[in-house]
């Protein structure tokens, strides 16, 4: 087919901005060299073919390993199948596959508007955010934990509920954080979602007892209580509540008592906004917030975790194609989230501006939290359609006098009844409904353990004196 020169003008600049991405990519950023998904494989081999614990294997020249749930580890029996090379592989295409996912549920109807050229600039851009890029490069499960979540929040709107809360389920015995949405399923009155999420978590979890008992019983007795295993509090990475108040307590132990008066505080918030978009039917609202949530509540929420903010983003810049106002705000988170700023506190987090600085993202978590649009009609939904309840009839024009009114036809909505529908977005539709982690599990494998900076690591790397 031949290009216009419009579409000339776009392949060059879809190239150059991906060039631009590739070459920023390879050279600024801090490459991690794909260290979670070598503890995966080596603690997955260590277990089935040297009969060892995945609890006890340790990256080679390190301390560090399998901090997930029993079942994330029975998850990963695959990769027995493969060498460290394949699996890395599979790793990406799931990777890749999770993130397709996903921005199907958050603007694929967006993206269909505008072609090929708006799904080129929007990977390209979503390349350049840290907590995706991270996740890649590290062979992270974040992505793939995301689409499980919002599958069910797709589900749930489409009115296909009969498998919704599975998703949930498999994502809370990978990893206990996303069992908050079980929480959030309760407060979107959907008891039988919840009650699937629970029953499968549940079931999850007890397959991996039945299939490693020893390995169960000493996570579910003392590793999960243990977040020593899973890194430092204080780690200029631990972008959560929990990591704000280490930093300031450094070197003392952060105060127990002054978490729980915060965690406490984010809960109320969460529930109050929440309670308010589900009221509005706003069901991706309510699980943008609950991701939010979950960030600023779990102990430790290393950078790459952040890929629980891509819907909160995704709405701020679906509203700030009306209201300009948002679409600044919305393009500077998206810098910050792109710059890798809080590492320029890696050494010293101490001061005012260590203080601003180094929670950079954790401000911008609460910054959502607390001003995220949500529980309104917004023109920018994503695609979801609307329950039959909430598109009020088209009225029906007059029939012509020479017809009784016995006899009068049915009528197709009007051309400006279907306008307002479409300026009303699409929403929640319930006519179709006959048809941790490895949060952390992972240490530096030395000083440098990933690439040429001891920056690379996510973990618990100790500064330099």
């Amino acid at each position: 087919m031949r290009l216009t020169g419009t579409d000339r003008g776009r392949l060059l600049f879809v190239l150059a901005l991906a060039t631009a991405v590739a070459v920023f990519t390879a050279t600024v950023p801090l490459l991690r060299d794909w260290f979670d998904l070598r503890v995966y494989h080596g603690a997955v081999d260590a277990w089935i073919h040297h009969g060892g614990s995945v609890y006890d294997y340790r990256v080679p020249g390190t301390e560090y390993g399998f901090t997930y749930p029993p079942f994330a580890a029975v998850s990963m029996l695959p990769m027995a199948l493969f060498g460290l090379h394949a699996a890395i592989a599979v790793g990406l295409l799931l990777n890749l596959a999770a993130t397709a996912f996903v921005l199907h549920v958050l603007a694929g109807e967006r993206l269909r508007r505008h072609g090929w050229f708006g799904l080129a600039v929007t990977v390209c851009l979503l390349a350049l955010l840290e907590p995706v890029r991270d996740t890649f490069s590290f062979g992270q499960v974040n992505l793939v934990l995301l689409a499980l979540v919002l599958g069910d929040a797709w589900l749930l709107s489409t009115g296909r509920a009969r498998w919704a809360g599975v998703g949930i389920g498999l994502a809370a015995a990978i990893k206990l954080t996303p069992a908050i949405f079980i929480v959030l399923l309760l407060l979107a009155r959907r008891p039988r979602a919840a009650g699937t999420a629970v029953g499968v978590a549940a079931t999850a979890t007890a397959l991996a007892a039945w299939v490693m008992p020893d390995a169960s019983r000493f996570y579910w007795t003392e590793a999960v209580w243990d977040t020593t295993r899973i890194g430092r509090l204080d780690y200029v990475s631990n972008q959560s509540l929990q990591g704000v108040l280490a930093r300031l307590a450094d070197p003392a132990e952060p105060s127990r008592a002054a978490w729980a008066l915060a965690a406490l505080a984010v809960l109320g918030v969460w529930v109050w906004r929440a309670r308010r978009a589900l009221a509005a039917d706003d069901l991706l609202g309510a699980f943008a917030l609950t991701g939010l949530a979950a960030c600023l509540l779990s102990p430790i929420t290393w950078v790459h975790h952040l890929v629980w903010l891509l819907p909160s983003l995704a709405i701020l810049f679906g509203e700030g194609l009306r209201r300009r106002r948002l679409l600044w705000i919305a393009g500077g988170l998206y810098v910050l989230l792109c710059s890798s700023v809080v590492w320029l506190w890696f050494d010293d987090a101490s001061g005012i501006d260590g203080f601003v600085g180094s929670n950079t993202y954790v401000w911008i978590t609460l910054g959502l939290l607390l001003g995220l649009p949500v529980g309104q009609a917004r023109v920018n939904r994503p695609p979801w359609r609307r329950r039959a309840s909430d598109t009020a009839p088209a009225p029906s024009p007059a029939a012509p006098a020479r017809v009784p009114a016995s006899a009068s036809q049915p009528t197709e909505p009007s051309s400006a009844a279907i306008a307002a529908g479409t300026a009303a977005g699409p929403a929640v539709d319930t006519r179709r409904g006959g048809r941790s982690e490895p949060t952390g599990s992972t240490r530096p494998a030395a000083s440098k353990p990933q690439s040429s900076s001891e920056r690379a690591s996510s973990y618990t790397a100790k500064p330099p004196a």
